[in-house]
């Protein structure tokens, strides 16, 4: 069975239909790159999945359960994890602060105010923090890190969720390429050695050929393309999408 099952998904604004009829699956453990021009819906159907948006049509399956109009939060519950585009951090706390709020929560803690917070779960928030290559700053405030490692951060948070799926949206959106290589190479990596599931989406070209392991591509609210790296790189209507004519997709090229 698939972690995601993504079935005959639709939604529109006004007349514009935003999402038409998008269909996917992903496997356990898969490392799925959802890409396309600007416009081509990846970031609806995206909030659709993560149940920030009520699709018009269609259903989203997670292990099995139709997770359509279900909350973020209770999506969040079931173990679907994200990360945005925008990373986004308690900046009045400290880095392993903001990893013991995510375990908290996790525990359902959060509301038990009448006891001490600030040794709760330290120990597996740093061992979180070890694991992104942040243990060292786990006492700075996070108002004070480099834009990398606050993705870094972000990815320690959403990991403290045990999540099976995670969703993530641009995760090197703003940074140089070394950054880009480093970050997606560490998820990667950790996401493996945990059987998670990966949904993401990804303008840089290079991150994308080198990392996933199948690649979707939406045009105009539309699935134009399925298939490993090579038969994407290939593929007659994702060039005309991206370049308008036969030109090959390059792995460095970034649209």
């Amino acid at each position: 069975m698939s972690v995601l099952a993504v079935r005959s998904l639709s939604k529109a604004f006004g007349g514009v239909r935003a999402v038409n009829d998008v269909s996917f699956e992903l496997g356990r453990g898969e490392f799925l790159a959802m890409i396309g021009p600007n416009g081509a819906g990846k970031s609806t159907c995206f909030n659709i999945i993560n149940g920030q948006l009520a699709p018009d049509a269609g259903e989203v399956l997670f292990e099995g359960k139709n997770i359509v109009r279900l909350t973020p939060r209770e999506i969040w519950r079931l173990g679907v994890g994200r990360t945005f585009q925008i990373a986004a951090t308690f900046h009045s706390m400290t880095v392993v602060e903001n990893v013991q709020m995510a375990l908290m929560s996790h525990n359902r803690e959060i509301y038990r105010f009448w006891r001490p917070a600030a040794a709760r779960h330290r120990e597996r928030a740093l061992a979180l923090l070890a694991q992104v290559g942040m243990r060292e700053v786990a006492d700075r405030p996070s108002r004070a890190l480099a834009y990398g490692d606050v993705k870094r951060l972000e990815l320690a948070i959403a990991l403290a969720n045990e999540p099976r799926l995670l969703l993530m949206d641009e995760p090197t959106a703003g940074m140089g390429a070394y950054e880009r290589y480093a970050l997606i190479e560490l998820v990667k990596r950790l996401v493996v050695e945990r059987g998670i599931s990966v949904l993401f989406t990804e303008h840089s070209m290079d991150v994308v050929f080198a990392f996933a392991d199948r690649i979707i591509v939406l045009a105009r609210g539309r699935l134009i393309a399925d298939g490993d790296p090579q038969a994407i790189r290939d593929h007659p209507q994702v060039k005309e999408v991206y370049f308008g004519t036969g030109k090959a997709i390059s792995p460095g090229a970034v649209p």
